[in-house]
């Protein structure tokens, strides 16, 4: 390790030279531990004693990149247990460290306020007041950990981010050095699978295929790889994108959206590439093209299957070469652009009808991820359904419609040829046409060719299903009212109550 450089050290501080000694100390010090975990635990409190902080923290990411683990935990003057969970990369569940790890960007605070701020990352028990939150690069410049520091009063510890991370960039270095030298290692991140919520990533979904598409997107969260999105029309591929995008390390750049499929070619390639002055009849000025405006951001070409053969081999040079040439130029230009493609179609068989270069092709499938049609969620179909019911109820002012069995039953044995697009515009339509509070399958426009064949059962199940659906009636006609819905039928109140039992009739399905 070599001696700290003078930008490194603070300059806001009353004793600089001390700090410089103290700082050259600890570089001296980190280059002599022979042991991995050792030098973590000793590159956080060389931290704590730099910044006289009461509480120092190291993540790190595994080597997939999509899940932080705890690596070091310094606390009340000593090494503490590590916490046993790692976490998503996204770091989904707290707003101040997302933010650092996402946008790549340093964070302080100097003065806490628990009512905006959730540190719940932080040791409980006692108030703490200021914030260091200090995002590591490793040597390619991307993002591969975090760095803590908390304390107990309230000052600006971003003079030290500066020395902290140079620091802490000679400390793994000296990690990777001691891991090729080395197998295995105390701290070797294992590659596990991220902890993901139940809805993820703007999606509403529960069911084994939402998890792991769920999965697939944090993989590629702080990967630069290109991503191919397939999956029928109206899955929502332009959805999963956003949130590679809005989720990822580039989320504070542009995110831009091209179909590929909505212009002739000529207008296509001005419209992606740009032009100069002169290119051509109208071109009265240069245009920046797309791939200009997403520099440093993300591209998403939508339908990139209907793209002409001649416009793939440009766009082949810039996944290449990443150079972008405009219209009526003799020169090319450097551009930074993460693409995301989307498609509907079967890349593999337009490769094989020669209507797609399979050059382009084993360039955009370097982590393809298919979105699953709705047919194959289950359960989340009538989640989805609730869920628009809901927002389409709220936008016309009204209040929530309910649910008949029958409407429910009727979705949930339908195909979904457009899938969430299809539900959506279902659903909406279904609560304007619905004027006494309840959706009934009359209000649903589904195709019969579509539906499902119906269940089938004896006698006694099918009676059972009437007696369910009479019971239901009822009691939503009253209210939830039991005695009076009792009442109603002719049954005494225990009968009742004990054929509700019996059907599987609880509260939540009135």
């Amino acid at each position: 390790m070599n001696s700290p450089d003078v930008h490194l050290l603070p300059t806001a501080l009353p004793q600089p030279l001390r700090y410089a000694e103290a700082l050259l100390r600890h570089f001296t010090a980190l280059s002599h531990v022979s042991d991995t975990q050792r030098l973590v635990d000793s590159l956080v409190e060389a931290a704590i004693d730099l910044t006289s902080c009461e509480s120092g923290q190291l993540y790190l990411l595994d080597e997939t990149a999509t899940t932080l683990k705890p690596c070091a935990n310094w606390y009340q003057g000593q090494v503490q247990p590590l916490a046993t969970d790692a976490m998503p990369s996204d770091y989904d569940g707290s707003q101040l460290l997302q933010y650092c790890l996402c946008q790549n960007r340093v964070l302080a605070i100097e003065e806490l306020d628990v009512s905006l701020h959730d540190t719940t990352f932080l040791p409980p028990g006692r108030r703490w007041r200021s914030l260091l939150c200090l995002p590591i690069s490793g040597a390619d410049n991307h993002v591969v950990g975090l760095m803590v520091m908390a304390g107990y009063d309230a000052r600006d510890l971003n003079v030290y981010a500066k020395s902290l991370a140079g620091l802490a960039s000679a400390a793994l270095e000296r990690m990777r050095l001691l891991q090729r030298l080395r197998t295995p290692v105390a701290v070797e991140m294992p590659i596990s699978a991220p902890v993901i919520a139940e809805d993820g990533y703007g999606f509403i979904g529960r069911s084994a295929p939402m998890k792991a598409l769920y999965r697939l997107i944090a993989k590629v969260l702080h990967t630069p790889v290109n991503v191919l999105l397939n999956g029928e029309t109206g899955t929502g591929k332009e959805l999963a994108a956003r949130a590679i995008h809005d989720f990822g390390s580039r989320r504070a750049q542009t995110f831009v959206v091209q179909n590929c499929a909505s212009l002739p070619e000529s207008l296509l390639e001005s419209e992606l590439f740009g032009y100069v002055k002169g290119a051509f009849t109208g071109a009265d000025r240069d245009r920046k093209g797309l791939f200009d405006v997403a520099d440093g951001g993300t591209l998403f070409l939508d339908e990139i299957g209907d793209m002409p053969m001649t416009l793939q081999a440009k766009l082949l040079r810039v996944l290449q070469e990443g150079e972008v040439r405009p219209v009526g130029s003799a020169t090319t230009h450097k551009v930074d652009v993460r693409i995301i493609a989307a498609t509907h179609h079967d890349l593999r068989k337009r490769v094989e009808q020669g209507l797609f270069r399979e050059d382009l092709y084993y360039r955009l499938t370097h982590f393809p991820i298919v979105l699953p049609a709705l047919r194959e969620r289950g359960e989340d179909i009538l989640v989805l359904a609730r869920h628009f019911a809901d927002k389409a109820c709220a936008f016309l002012q009204r209040r929530p419609c309910r649910w008949s069995d029958a409407a429910l039953d009727c979705l949930a044995s339908y195909q979904f040829p457009g899938n969430v697009r299809e539900l959506k515009g279902l659903v909406e339509r279904a609560v304007l046409l619905c004027e006494g509070g309840e959706l009934l399958p009359a209000h649903f426009a589904l195709q019969p060719e579509h539906l499902s064949a119906p269940p089938t059962g004896n006698i006694r199940e099918r009676l059972d299903q009437v007696e369910r659906n009479l019971l239901l009636d009822c009691l939503r006609k009253n209210a939830g009212n039991q005695s009076q819905a009792a009442r109603e039928l002719g049954l005494p109140r225990r009968t009742f109550l004990y054929r509700m039992k019996v059907l599987g009739i609880t509260a939540k399905h009135v």
